[in-house]
Parts: C-alpha cells; structure tokens; sequence
C-alpha cells in the first residue's frame, strides 16, 4: 500500500509542475485531465502526508518513553503515546478508503438503452415496465432525460428497444450496475391456464463520453440518412431525417430519429456512438483489473444475467450479490435507491479487499 501510496505523491507533484509548464498551458483538453487527476489525488495526498506526520510525532514520543527518567514525563509519554497510535490507526484507514480508485466515469451522465429479449410480445411488455420503472427513478432524482430513440413494437404496449441520455450528478456512478440481463418471472395476462413465464430484457448503461474522452475519425463513419418510422409529427416518412452511423473499425450502430431535424439526429446519434466507444475502453480496463477481483459486482458484459423479477411471489433478486428483496411492486415505481446502495457498497468492500 505505501508503495502505491508514493507513487500518487509522486504523480501529484508532476501534474503540479506540469499545470504551470508554459507548454502545455495552450492545450485545453490537457489542462482540463491534468487538473481533473490533481483534484482526485489531492485528498489521498494530504492524507498521506497526515498519516506521515502522526508516524514521525509517533516515533518521536517513543524515543522520548525511552530515554526519560523522570516518572511524571513517562506518564505524560505514555498518554500521548496511546492518543497518537489510535490517531495513527484511523489515519491508515482513512487513507486505504481513499486509495480505492474512483471509476473516472462516475461523474458522467449516461446513455441507456433498454431492449426486449427473449420471450416475444410478454419480453416487449416488461421492457415497457423497465423502462417505466427507470423513467420514475429518474423523476425522482429530478434528473434530465432526453430520449434519442423509441421504437414500438407491433404488441399494443411493448417496445422493442428505447435509448435515452440522462444528466444529472454522479449519475453513471448509480446506473453502471444496471446494465446486464433482467429475467422476468410471472403470469402474462393472455395465458389463459395460469402459468409463470419466463422473459427477458437487456440493459446497457454508457458513460457518455466528452470529446475529448473520445476523437472520432470522419473516415471510419459510414452515414446513412433515411426516413423516420413512427410518431414524430407530419415530416414522417416524407422527409429524410433519420440518422444511422457505422463506426467501421468497430462495426457499432447507432441511429436516432426522434427529432424532426437532420443536424439534432446527426448529434443524438454521435453522442451515442462516443459513449458506446468509451464504454468499449472501459470495459478493456475492467477486465485488466478482474484477475485482481474476486466477483466484478460490475462485469461489463451485458449478456450477465444479474436480476430475477419474480411478480407472484412480489420478490426481486439480485444474483451478483445474492439479494433478496420482497418489495418488488415498489420496485417496480422506481424505488431503486436500496438496490443501487448495496451495490455500490458490495462493490466497494471488493475493491477496497484488493488494496490490501
């Protein structure tokens, strides 16, 4: 740990020294990482710097227990001695909680994309609940959302995919643990002899990315304009409006058509297209950082089933962390907070476990 803890002292001064290097000082996008990582280390700093202090004072307060004589100084030493090594303890603490790396993303807003999976017409219909359920969690944490595409599907009711932007604070920090497959458990309305169904909905959760996370070559864009299906005012299917784009090295699609205007569909759609890119590099870091992680609370895979919504028994399980909740119809309105606490605070245990 104290290996790792000079290296940071060592990265904070040399970001210090670059942030007044005259060299650097014309290149915005550098400036704003430089002085993002010196804020994020700053604390693990001091701390250290504290913990550092207390262990000098410390030894100095033993040195002193030995060579002194008189009796009223050793006391005096004594008391000292212990007030220092509980200082000392709660010091050490505190700076192992801190050198659990923040994930640079949590700060983000986020684009999530919800999907019917398998289980046709009753697959599309939970993906309509699931979206529901996020669009209350949303209202509730008063964040913005804004949708980039909605597509029906031909059951009265259902959707077959829907991709949203939601902005806030710390937003991609609550909704990273989201993303995965969730399994629905319970008794369509059309089944006529009562019987549970199994279907299934897929979330993807995407830091959206700044340009300067993510610089786009005009090259490796295949773009393709078309026109819109589905509600959105007189200009559909009469105007070419609708963006598709083709990332080649990737081979990632996306496309947007909610808005009436070419330009707004063109930005939708690049907003996507980075944030799927970033997440592309996050998951590349995840999984250099999973030999050294027990469980991955946050896999990255989004073909992980990671919750069971069983509505007979009102139960929502959570199989990454083995929870088992019976409030699934309040769930079910957006009360998500419980979920994504235990989450957070299972995945910060880990972590904080492979510091040692």
């Amino acid at each position: 740990m104290f290996d790792k803890l000079e290296k940071v002292k060592s990265r904070y001064q040399e970001i210090s020294g670059l942030l007044s290097d005259p060299a650097i000082a014309g290149d915005q996008n550098e400036i704003i990482k430089l002085s993002k990582e010196f804020s994020d280390i700053e604390d693990i700093v001091k701390a250290y710097d504290n913990f550092l202090q207390t262990k000098k004072e410390l030894e100095e307060n033993k040195q002193l227990l030995y060579e002194t004589s008189d009796q009223e100084m050793k006391e005096l030493a004594r008391q000292e001695q212990e007030i220092l090594e509980n200082r000392l303890s709660e010091l050490e603490s505190e700076v192992k909680e801190l050198l659990i790396p923040e994930d640079p993303a949590d700060s983000k807003n986020v684009i999530i994309e919800i999907r019917a999976g398998t289980g046709g017409d009753e697959a599309s219909l939970f993906a309509a609940d699931i979206y529901r359920m996020y669009t209350r969690y949303f209202e509730k944490k008063r964040w913005k959302v804004e949708t980039i595409d909605f597509n029906d599907s031909s059951n009265p009711g259902g959707i077959k995919e829907v991709v949203l932007s939601v902005s806030g604070k710390n937003i991609y920090g609550d909704l990273k643990y989201e993303s995965g497959v969730h399994r629905v458990q319970r008794i369509p309305e059309t089944e006529a002899k009562g019987r549970v169904h199994t279907s299934a909905a897929s979330v993807a959760v995407f830091p959206e990315a700044e340009d300067f996370d993510i610089v786009l070559n005009e090259n490796d864009l295949k773009i393709d304009v078309f026109r819109s299906g589905g509600a959105g005012g007189q200009n559909v299917n009469k105007v070419e409006t609708a963006i598709r784009i083709t990332h080649i090295p990737t081979n990632i699609v996306v496309q947007c058509q909610d808005e009436r205007s070419q330009l707004k569909n063109k930005l939708s759609a690049m907003k996507v297209l980075r944030s799927r890119l970033y997440e592309l590099e996050l998951e590349k870091r995840d999984k250099e950082l999973s030999s050294q992680r027990k469980n991955m609370i946050k896999s990255g895979d989004r073909s992980d089933k990671i919750r069971t919504y069983n509505f007979p028994q009102n139960r929502l399980t959570d199989h990454r962390i083995g929870l088992t909740m019976y409030n699934l119809s309040e769930i079910m309105e957006g009360d998500l907070d419980e979920i994504i606490d235990k989450l957070k605070t299972a995945d910060r245990a880990e972590r904080l476990a492979s510091t040692d």
